[in-house]
């Protein structure tokens, strides 16, 4: 198999992209696009770091992240296994990318920028739920801010309402597969519940 090893073959198989592509992206928030990050309660984290990338999904009962300013972000992070890669790599690598979902649209808004960790007490102090502050918040300086076309999630059919889990394996499996099973399996997937309630708000 051959791969491509030049940015002139890539554009070679492409072409150049259209007036629309490059013309919506933004440096800060605009109204519109604040509207839409407003909307979503669910992005995905990418980060880089020196063991190499990591994503991760982040939700919320209502915006994902707040607004410090037009052109910074903050995103709280609430306690989950405590493996913080994507944490690890920020404190070493500033650069991350968001992507916002919001059910039903099949279009995305990606945010690209650098980001520090902070463990400030009025800043954790704004995400309070239900007595419960996130360990610590993300603060994003937009870099660049601009939507993303609706294709992928249209072939995917991502909102169509389908249940297609069926017959995937739990979480539970998974972790017995890996450990030989020593850990894991019905009882690990008979615990989530109470678990997942415990650092949830």
């Amino acid at each position: 198999m051959n791969y491509l090893s030049s940015i002139d073959e890539l554009e070679a198989l492409y072409g150049t992209p259209g007036a629309p592509s490059l013309r919506k992206v933004a440096r800060q928030m605009t109204p519109l696009y604040r509207k839409w990050i407003r909307a979503s309660k669910l992005c995905v984290l990418s980060t880089v770091g020196p063991e190499g990338t990591d994503g991760s999904p982040r939700g919320d009962d209502g915006p994902v992240v707040a607004e410090l300013g037009p052109a910074t972000l903050a995103l709280p992070d609430w306690r989950g296994n405590n493996r913080l890669d994507s944490l690890r790599n920020i404190v070493r690598d500033g650069r991350v990318s968001l992507m916002f979902l919001v059910p039903g649209s099949n279009n995305v808004v990606r945010v690209n920028g650098m980001a520090r960790l902070t463990a400030d007490a009025d800043l954790r102090a704004r995400f309070e739920k239900n007595g419960k502050l996130p360990a610590t918040v993300i603060v994003i300086k937009i870099g660049e801010i601009y939507s993303q076309c609706a294709r992928a999630l249209m072939r995917a059919g991502t909102w169509s309402g389908q249940d297609e889990s069926a017959g995937l394996p739990t979480m539970g499996d998974i972790l017995a597969e890996q450990t030989a099973g020593e850990e894991g399996g019905a009882v690990y997937d008979a615990g989530w519940d109470a678990r997942a309630a415990k650092t949830m708000w």
